[in-house]
């Protein structure tokens, strides 16, 4: 917590105790260790599947393979992440922008969908149709595929395995301090929202998962969460 606690304003800040957001130094030791594991695993087990990828980004869609973006991590300290490039290299933002706008601010949806269990109307809290989308990129974003790169930031200690997941800089701009407590700790590639509700929370409940798991994690919320992710990719949730 060194520093992260001028992050937030001294009201809002009672929101998560701080000895909700502390833990141990066996639990952050043994949950450093076990990132740094797997994704040397998965990185090194997996190159030529992730090499395959990425040729065939280059090959389907011109630029470069990987996107390189700026994110906000912990305590708000920005850094720049890596994802397969899923969109046209000069494709415009403003439709994200106007998303993230909205849901943000007033929990508004992108649309409505037909919901295959229930046959119900249900929010989608994501941006469908997006025409900077190569067909690659929606398979790869369909399977989260495109996330592997962010396994280096992993390494680099910028994100953990599990975690909330980063926000993009215009994202982040829009928080007020109930919102920023969701970077009381390191940002993740997978986490409690994108395994239960992925598309389908919005921000504030997004926010209130997140905040949720900051209370109770531990190494065996955190190999639950790990455990459900690959279910989660496979059905595209």
């Amino acid at each position: 917590m060194r520093g992260d606690a001028a992050y937030l304003s001294a009201p809002e800040r009672a929101w998560l105790r701080p000895e909700e957001v502390r833990r141990g130094w066996a639990y952050e030791a043994t949950k450093r260790a076990l990132d740094v594991t797997i994704a040397a695993l998965v990185l090194g087990g997996l190159a030529p599947l992730w090499l395959l990828l990425a040729a065939l980004v280059r090959l389907t869609s011109p630029g470069p393979a990987l996107y390189r973006g700026t994110v906000v991590g912990r305590g708000g300290r920005p850094f720049t992440y890596y994802k397969l490039r899923t969109m046209a290299a000069d494709g415009d933002a403003s439709t994200h922008r106007a998303f993230i706008a909205g849901y943000v601010r007033a929990d508004q949806p992108f649309a409505e969908a037909v919901d295959a269990a229930t046959g119900q109307h249900r929010p989608v809290y994501k941006v469908l149709g997006d025409e900077r989308v190569t067909p690659l990129g929606r398979w790869l974003r369909r399977t989260s595929l495109d996330e592997v790169p962010q396994l280096v930031n992993v390494l680099r200690g910028e994100m953990s395995l599990v975690g909330p997941r980063p926000p993009v800089l215009y994202e982040h701009e829009l928080y007020d301090d109930w919102a920023k407590q969701r970077l009381l700790v390191r940002p993740g590639i997978t986490g409690v929202a994108q395994v239960r509700a992925r598309g389908r929370a919005s921000f504030s409940q997004m926010v209130a998962l997140d905040l949720a798991y900051i209370r109770q994690r531990s190494l065996w919320l955190d190999l639950r969460i790990l455990l459900a992710t690959p279910q989660a990719m496979l059905r595209g949730a």
